[in-house]
């Protein structure tokens, strides 16, 4: 991703490749010989299983299916040279079809009925009345001024749009009251409000399902050598304040009611998309972890209105993974950015 976007991925992309980082991470995850071969190319837990949906989508940075059973993918290339669009799969194993171009650095898609919104670095755009080949109408509904890159997207309960809005800086405090922050609205973009704030960079949000619990990654300072923390899995509640940027999980005074994350990922792992499934009886959230290739799971074990789990079971195998949707069932979507597949990947009923 471009470092607008996640301002650590440069340095994680660095370590990855060249295997010159030592600082490592935060992995609480099984062994590399407990993972088996589940197809296309992919290792993961026993009783897993990968097929490849679609293809040709270099530089996908978001996922979503609407009420048809259609794949809907948007691209964002590391510098914003006027080749990010809009695609449609039809069904899986199709040819992704070029929708809308024109569009900079598109993180976020949400089908809420007959409406496609996408999140970008414009704004909040909402797509109506799609033919087959073309939608009739196309308006940027919601902009958010002097802020940073905005990431995924969500529908609360209460009929309200979230979107994580990132700053536009390592460690600073920002100008603009909606960088660093999960920012709400309604679906046409009216009344817009900060619902938390002080997180450098909220990507990833998804719902436990059943619940008001809204789940996002956060992307950590990269300024800090040694005392770097790895990426946030939270539970992020309205009204609250996560500290950025004289917090990081360092505690003391500067943490002081500072919200404690579910889970710490890697060390720059730029943490994107995320998806919530229960299967075999066990809610768990599933995070892209774009630096290291891994797609993580954390079981949410529910406690005292938060939740709590550890990192196990990751899928290793794609390059940079951004985009994660559920896809009914116990399946989940995966979009990798570096070489444009989507992955669909099940996990074990049992």
């Amino acid at each position: 991703m471009r470092k607008a976007l996640f301002p650590l991925a440069l340095v994680a992309a660095l370590c990855v490749v060249f295997a010159a980082c030592s600082d490592g991470g935060s992995s609480s995850t099984p062994k590399a010989s407990s993972y088996e071969n589940i197809g296309a190319g992919l290792t993961g837990p026993a009783g897993a299983s990968a097929t490849v949906v679609a293809t040709g989508l270099k530089n996908v940075s978001g996922l979503a299916q609407d009420s048809q059973g259609r794949l809907w993918a948007v691209t964002a290339a590391f510098n914003d040279i006027g080749t990010d669009a809009l695609y449609v799969i039809p069904a899986p194993g199709q040819d992704a079809v070029k929708v809308a171009g024109d569009l900079h650095t598109p993180m976020g898609l949400l089908w809420t009925s007959d409406r496609l919104y996408v999140s970008s670095a414009e704004g909040v755009i909402a797509f109506d009345g799609f033919d087959g080949a073309r939608f009739a109408k196309q308006q940027t509904i919601a902009t958010f001024s002097g802020a940073g890159i905005m990431g995924g997207l969500a529908l609360g309960n209460d009929g309200r749009i979230r979107v994580g809005i990132s700053a536009a800086c390592d460690n600073c405090v920002p100008d603009s009251k909606w960088a660093a922050s999960v920012v709400s609205f309604l679906p046409d973009g009216s009344e817009a409000r900060v619902e938390a704030s002080g997180i450098r960079a909220p990507v990833g949000l998804a719902y436990v399902p059943g619940t008001n619990d809204l789940l996002v990654t956060m992307n950590q300072r990269d300024d800090l050598g040694d005392a770097t923390p790895g990426d946030y899995l939270a539970l992020v509640l309205s009204g609250q304040t996560w500290g950025f940027p004289s917090c990081y999980g360092q505690g003391g005074s500067d943490c002081a009611g500072v919200p404690p994350p579910i889970a710490e990922m890697d060390k720059h792992a730029a943490v994107s998309g995320i998806a919530v499934l229960t299967v075999a009886g066990k809610t768990s959230a599933f995070a892209a972890e774009w630096a290291t290739g891994k797609l993580v799971r954390v079981e949410l074990i529910s406690s005292n209105g938060s939740y709590s789990g550890t990192i196990e079971q990751p899928i290793t195998g794609i390059q940079g993974p951004v985009g994660v949707t559920a896809s009914g069932g116990s399946s989940l979507l995966v979009g990798d950015w570096v070489t444009g597949t989507v992955y669909k990947i099940t996990l074990p009923a049992t």
